[in-house]
């Protein structure tokens, strides 16, 4: 193994593995957080950066061919829809009436 081949393999595995941890963030934060705003928010965050990592280390692992070039649209794509998703998804509830959790709702006040 060359190594350039070296860095490349270790590139590729440090992508992946930060792919693997946002990806656990999100899936951590949409089982725990409280509402659907903050689970909307950690999904569209986290999840778009893990989803990104992971396509790029599959992009770095491809070399240059078509299918890379595949990749990274669809890289953009998620960069794109991600979010949009998410903040529609957050309109519909507010849409709906779903109420913002607050520290009040854990503490049994009232809310103003």
């Amino acid at each position: 193994m060359t190594d350039l081949e070296f860095v490349r393999v270790a590139l590729v595995l440090l992508l992946a593995l930060t792919g693997l941890f946002f990806t656990l963030v999100s899936a951590t934060g949409v089982i725990r957080l409280p509402d659907v705003y903050a689970r909307a928010h950690t999904a569209s965050q986290a999840d778009t950066l893990g989803a990104g990592f992971a396509l790029a280390a599959v992009a770095f692992t491809l070399g240059w061919e078509p299918t890379t070039v595949k990749t990274v649209f669809l890289l953009f794509f998620i960069f794109l829809t991600n979010p949009t998703a998410a903040h529609a998804i957050a309109r519909a509830a507010f849409e709906e009436g779903i109420e913002p959790w607050t520290e009040l709702d854990e503490e049994g006040g009232e809310r103003r």
